[in-house]
């Protein structure tokens, strides 16, 4: 089937890479940097949101300038850093981009530096047309600005585009282009709060292709 939108661009973090549980380790690193408390999985699927720093207020109990933010993302990314090779793909993601009949794209909130190599290390980079993470110093932010960018440098309007995620702030990005979204929920969000938006959910990357090979 030929889909009406064309192309498909991709989430990283929580989409095609399983890193819930070393994104949760390196946040409660952060966090017990600062004498904050401990989440579990389950909370911080819940309680995560972006900018990334009000997430961090709401958890240190006071409110975090950009200084303090910058050293807690500072420390939070290196503790990421170490434990990455033990990150796999999501079980289906290999069978997921290979269901797409269109072009497909990956852009992702991770510094861009780091994302191309890690992305090559898994053997992805001849699927994609462009791959594009953070060109900034600090993380955190919102990613409707990058993916305006991402389809500028690719050519595509919005209206052409599907992405494919796991948090509310991929479906606000791809709103903010015309573009239309399918949420995965095996990623870092809390699956009620995915559903209750009104973009289509999937339980798995496979299911999500399907979804997104359908919308209009």
């Amino acid at each position: 089937m030929t889909p009406a939108r064309d192309h498909l661009v991709w989430d990283w973090n929580g989409t095609l890479l399983n890193d819930l549980s070393l994104v949760v380790q390196a946040t409660n690193v952060a966090f017990a940097s600062a004498g904050g408390p401990s989440v579990t999985v389950d909370e911080h699927r819940v309680r995560f949101r972006r900018p990334i720093v009000d997430y961090y207020a709401e958890m240190l109990g006071r409110a975090i300038d950009a200084e303090a933010f910058g050293a807690l993302d500072r420390i939070f990314h290196d503790a990421y850093r170490a434990g990455l090779t033990s990150c796999a793909l999501a079980d289906d993601a290999l069978a997921a981009i290979a269901a797409w009949p269109g072009s497909q794209s990956l852009l992702s909130m991770w510094f861009h530096d780091e994302l191309v190599p890690t992305v090559h290390t898994y053997g992805l980079t001849p699927h994609f047309a462009r791959v594009d993470g953070l060109r900034a110093t600090v993380g955190g932010g919102h990613k409707a600005e990058w993916l305006e960018k991402h389809l500028a440098e690719l050519g595509l309007a919005g209206e052409s585009v599907v992405l494919i995620g796991d948090s509310v702030d991929d479906a606000h990005a791809a709103e903010s282009v015309g573009a239309r979204c399918v949420l995965y929920t095996g990623g870092l969000s809390d699956p009620a709060a995915l559903r209750a938006t009104p973009h289509p959910v999937a339980d798995t990357l496979t299911e999500a292709v399907t979804l997104a090979t359908h919308l209009p």
